[in-house]
């Protein structure tokens, strides 16, 4: 595949990254926003950065876009969901906004245990992860729909 520099329109990020946030206005002026989100993530205050984190649907739940629903999968079972609601309540308390993880092909059991061990971090770690996460998506679901699309 080739990596050329994209512009990418505010709408097409508001798709990758879950919703139209400050970071994805000043990321839709870059050259290469993927290549740059992190380092413009890095940048924002901090209330900038959770209003990014805080627009991706939290794990589990029904709500959020068609390509949240397909990576998070139909893994229903009642004790794991119930499980990941409590969980996710009890990481928002502790650190002021949501839990971001990519997916990445695994169960919903999966990601409880991933949330669990996250939630013994400290709040800086947890929100240089989240970070990374959050820009990990993007750049998977713009693969996919490069190749998709047959543009890669």
């Amino acid at each position: 595949m080739h990596d050329l520099p994209r512009q990418l329109t505010v709408d097409e990020l508001a798709i990758l990254f879950e919703g139209r946030t400050r970071f994805v206005e000043r990321l839709a002026g870059r050259e290469n926003p993927l290549a740059e989100a992190r380092a413009l993530l890095r940048s924002l205050q901090e209330d900038e950065q959770t209003e990014t984190l805080n627009a991706h649907p939290r794990i589990g739940e029904r709500a959020g876009s068609a390509a949240s629903s397909r990576e998070q999968g139909g893994d229903e079972d009642p004790q794991v969901l119930a499980e990941l609601a409590r969980l996710n309540r009890a990481y928002e308390e502790k650190f002021g906004f949501r839990f971001v993880v990519f997916v990445n092909q695994r169960s919903k059991a999966q990601i409880l245990r991933v949330l669990k061990q996250r939630l013994t971090r400290t709040r800086a770690e947890e929100l240089e992860t989240a970070l990374d996460e959050l820009v990990a998506i993007a750049e998977d679901r713009h693969r996919r729909h490069l190749s998709a699309t047959g543009l890669e």
